[in-house]
């Protein structure tokens, strides 16, 4: 990792590379007649002018986004340890798979026959997260965690209410996502929050005083968000149940169970899994996502419709659903991400699988075990696929959780998530993920360390990071208010980007 204060490389605008005149590739021109595109296009439509285009050659256009892809940081570069979100590297290979003319020219509206491919890759996957997760019913219409977790909660709203049981409340832990109580309260129940116990699991006497006949459901992220695995989840799961309500995973960290455990063996009712954080989606930048929700046999009639059913002909979509929750997406889910992950879980076999989880398991403990006496852990013990640790006593010394994040990105490497889960103070959650060599893991905590000495010899280097990065420390409260998402020209009276 270098430490050299490199000279900043500024990248011009698009637009301020245009240059009139400037093309790239020359299109061929119209097959139509002069007037035939106001034939074809309604008025509306048809622009009145040219559209203001950038003037570049082709060179100069790949060189400016090469050069933007540089400047940024990305898991094709470098370590991106954000725990729980799981910046894994993937296969290049199941990228070119879904790219194949077969699956990425093809339209969702096209007639069921024409596609009968695509319906066998979503049909294959289907059978084999069955198996990973232990429950027959599945869709894979979702296109995010928690768009899945939206869709139980309806679920569960309506298995509650055709059985004419008014239920009025979901529990959540405290160390929840926040994506969980976001959930309950848009589907219009109550949360009730219990805490974590002093050795980071869910406090069961909590839970106990916390289930009641108004209990629609409990919400569990297993392992949960500090890494733990919930070791009760059984003792939880028939409490739940004894009370009449339904238990659900939030698959968010998956990745530490794959072909070890079954969720539907534990006792859970529904869970949801991310294919873009577990089975070889590329994460961040907003999407693309990817969600599949899983669900116990008489759960199944609630799920969103249509539901991919196989007949002796092959598969095809069921739209007869009366107790479907209805749609929750306006097609069938992300199909170019079921494509990658059954590509993914192919290559990988059942054994490759498991052998996935246990070296994110591998990696994660390792790396605590390098940095747990520098930085507090906030729980001591082995972990899963991640853990969390504290900046306390770094903060002492007056750096804060942020400062190392800040700092970290001069190493050349990404910080982890910082400040979550919140009831661990000056946290940082670090999931190395299985991808990662030992070399690449040692860089990361060689990196750690510095900066912990740092704290000590010389904080102000540490608060004012990062220094090498073209961008400096932004105000993140300012940039978040005072966004600026259209480029100006400033000869024309403009700002700038």
């Amino acid at each position: 990792m270098s430490t050299v204060n490199e000279p900043t490389v500024v990248e011009p605008t698009i637009r301020e590379l245009s240059v009139p005149g400037h093309r790239g590739p020359r299109l061929q021109p119209l097959d139509i007649p002069a007037r035939g595109a106001e034939a074809l296009l309604p008025g509306v439509a048809i622009r009145d002018r040219a559209p203001g285009l950038p003037e570049v050659s082709e060179p100069a256009a790949v060189r400016h986004f090469v050069n933007l892809s540089t400047l940024n940081h990305h898991i094709d570069k470098a370590l991106y340890p954000l725990g729980s979100c799981t910046m894994k590297y993937n296969p290049k290979l199941n990228d070119e798979i879904a790219r194949l003319p077969g699956f990425a020219g093809i339209h969702p509206l096209q007639p069921e026959e024409s596609v009968p491919g695509a319906l066998s890759v979503i049909g294959d996957l289907h059978e084999w997260l069955r198996t990973i997760m232990g429950m027959p019913g599945i869709t894979t219409q979702p296109v995010a965690g928690a768009q899945c977790e939206l869709t139980a909660i309806l679920i569960a709203r309506a298995y509650h209410a055709e059985r004419g049981d008014v239920r009025e409340e979901v529990i959540v832990p405290d160390s929840a996502h926040g994506t969980n109580p976001s959930t309950v309260s848009q589907v219009g129940y109550k949360v009730v929050t219990v805490k974590s116990g002093a050795d980071g699991r869910i406090d069961l006497e909590a839970v106990r005083r916390a289930i009641s006949p108004r209990t629609a459901a409990m919400m569990l992220t297993n392992p949960n968000t500090l890494g733990i695995f919930e070791k009760e989840v059984g003792t939880i799961a028939q409490w739940i149940h004894e009370a009449g309500a339904l238990l659900y995973l939030d698959g968010a960290n998956l990745n530490a169970m794959v072909g070890l455990a079954n969720p539907g063996a534990m006792g859970f009712d529904f869970a949801h899994i991310n294919l873009h954080k577990t089975f070889s989606t590329p994460h961040g930048g907003g999407g693309p996502g990817g969600g599949v929700l899983c669900v116990r046999a008489d759960l199944e009639p609630y799920l969103p419709t249509p539901v991919l059913v196989r007949s002796e002909s092959g598969y095809r979509w069921d739209f007869d659903r009366p107790r479907s929750v209805g749609r929750v997406h306006s097609y069938y889910g992300n199909f170019g991400i079921l494509v990658r992950a059954l590509a993914y879980l192919r290559s990988l076999g059942a054994s490759g699988v498991a052998e996935v989880s246990r070296e994110a398991i591998l990696n994660a403990n390792y790396l605590k075990a390098r940095l747990q006496d520098a930085y507090q852990p906030s729980h001591e013990g082995p972990c899963m696929h991640e853990f969390v640790l504290s900046a306390v006593r770094q903060k002492a010394r007056g750096v804060k959780a942020l400062d190392v994040a800040k700092r970290l990105l001069d190493f050349g490497v990404h910080a982890p998530t910082t400040y979550f889960p919140l009831i661990v103070d000056e946290a940082l959650m670090i999931e190395p993920t299985e991808t990662e060599s030992k070399a690449s893991l040692d860089a990361f905590a060689e990196a750690m360390l510095a900066i912990d000495r740092e704290s000590i010899e010389d904080p102000e280097s540490v608060r004012r990071a990062p220094t090498r990065t073209p961008v400096r420390r932004l105000d993140e409260a300012r940039a978040a208010r005072q966004l600026v998402l259209t480029w100006q020209d400033l000869e024309a009276g403009g700002s700038g980007v």
